[in-house]
């Protein structure tokens, strides 16, 4: 049993929201702990799932949900390299287990550089780093001076489930058990400065700057699970044997019927992952 707390401290000048796990009671550390690295538009909520079961810190990176969302934030891929080891240097946080998801990707940037204190990874339907990628439709539409800012302004809840729905697997009225949730967790934190962040990070990273971003990924030589949902529109499962085919020491898994959000759509994957992080399964 593990208890999830929420903290907030201030780190270059602005807030940063996370959330950890610990064991109930509490014991002596014996696991190394699990930096959870969420995607665009959501934030920590993405893995409360997971931090229920394995000892873990999940932050809600700048420009996200309950963290700081300056106007002069670097909302680029280095700027989240950067916070990624700015944060961990100031939890006192040496070696991690790593899980990321879309552009959560951005922790595979902090990972090339210290591939030492990587003891674990876990990639899930992530921006495809070192791999030749055309945005999808809507990141296209973001990446577009003024049309973006219109875009992007028009986004309100109906609009938002209405984006959502191809990313499930699902069909019908068994949609709405994945995005009205995904939904009601990304609409409150979709304000001004998170759509801000939102498009300088997609204006920040052309294919090339995307491509160039994996240059490293053989350094990774920690046991490295990748999980990808077949049904996922937005980076096809090519991209998943892109990344096992990188990571020196990979396993891959396509999961049928599942979409961007493949642990939405397969709440197993969180018993998979888990497993793995822990050692438990024959994966790594």
């Amino acid at each position: 049993m593990f208890v999830v707390r929420d903290h907030t401290a201030e780190l270059d000048g602005q807030p940063v929201f996370w959330r950890d796990s610990r064991p109930d009671p509490p014991v002596a550390p014996t696991s190394t702990p699990t930096l959870f690295v969420h995607g665009v538009p959501t934030s920590s909520d993405d893995w409360l799932p997971f931090l229920e079961r394995v000892p873990g810190i999940a932050p809600d990176l700048p420009g996200f949900g309950r963290s700081g969302k300056r106007g002069d934030g670097d909302f680029t891929m280095p700027g989240y390299d950067r916070f990624i080891e700015r944060y961990l240097d100031m939890l006192g946080v040496e070696r991690v287990n790593l899980v990321v998801h879309d552009w959560g990707a951005v922790g595979l940037l902090w990972a090339q550089r210290f591939p030492e204190r990587v003891e674990r990874l876990v990639v899930m339907n992530a921006v495809p780093l070192g791999q030749d990628y055309r945005w999808h439709w809507i990141a296209r539409m973001w990446r577009r001076p003024v049309l973006g800012e219109l875009f992007m302004g028009s986004s309100y809840e109906w609009s938002i489930r209405l984006l959502l729905r191809p990313a499930t697997a699902r069909k019908g009225s068994a949609a709405k058990t994945v995005t009205g949730p995904l939904a009601a967790s990304i609409v409150p934190y979709l304000d001004q400065g998170t759509q801000r962040a939102i498009l300088r990070l997609y204006r920040s990273a052309p294919s090339a700057a995307v491509r160039a971003a994996g240059a490293d990924l053989g350094r990774i030589t920690a046991p490295a699970l990748v999980l990808w949902g077949e049904a996922d529109p937005y980076i096809g499962a090519d991209h998943g044997a892109g990344f096992a085919a990188a990571l020196p020491d990979a396993t891959l898994r396509t999961i049928p019927d599942a979409g961007h959000w493949v642990w939405l759509d397969r709440p197993e994957v969180v018993d998979e992952v888990c497993a793995f992080l822990t050692g438990d399964s024959g994966s790594g």
